[in-house]
């Protein structure tokens, strides 16, 4: 797992979930690469605060499908998430590790397997997500993005917490 601080740092200096939206070859995005149910996924650096060790989850009654419970992060109370069974994904293993992400006043812990690195993705490797909502369709990725000659989901953050909060 990569706890690159000081990357993490510097992909947060602003809000927002922006994808290079220009054709230009110096547009780019620093992503962290998530691994969930055994499906690779990126996620927009300026929606990462921080990668965390969950040592403990306390369930809450009553919240949304996906919320699984919260952990306390030095202070302060995460809800966790657990977007596996939402993706179609293998939920059976626990998860060690949250991304907390944040969209407007908001954040979350996002329940994953492992985060492999955090890397720079040029505005040319992203793709349009297939279009069509099928059953099978992931609907939090708008986007996609070729890596190592694979299509992983760009994870549109502020989408998946606005979902959250609207159930919430």
């Amino acid at each position: 797992m990569v706890e690159d601080r000081a990357s993490i740092a510097q992909g947060t200096s602003s809000s927002g979930s922006d994808l290079p939206r220009t054709a230009g070859p110096s547009a780019t995005m620093r992503a962290a690469i998530i691994s969930m149910g055994g499906e690779l996924f990126t996620i927009d650096l300026k929606s990462v605060r921080e990668v965390f060790v969950v040592e403990s989850i306390t369930p809450v009654p009553g919240t949304p499908s996906g919320l699984v419970g919260v952990t306390n992060l030095r202070g302060t109370v995460i809800p966790l998430l657990d977007l596996r069974p939402m993706f179609g994904l293998d939920a059976g293993a626990a998860l060690r590790y949250a991304v907390v992400v944040r969209h407007s006043n908001w954040q979350v812990g996002v329940l994953v397997d492992t985060v492999p690195e955090i890397r720079t993705i040029a505005a040319d490797q992203f793709l349009p997500a297939p279009a069509g909502t099928t059953e099978g369709a992931f609907p939090f990725v708008s986007t996609v993005v070729k890596l190592e000659d694979r299509l992983r989901g760009v994870l549109e953050t502020s989408v998946v917490l606005s979902h959250f909060e609207e159930t919430g």
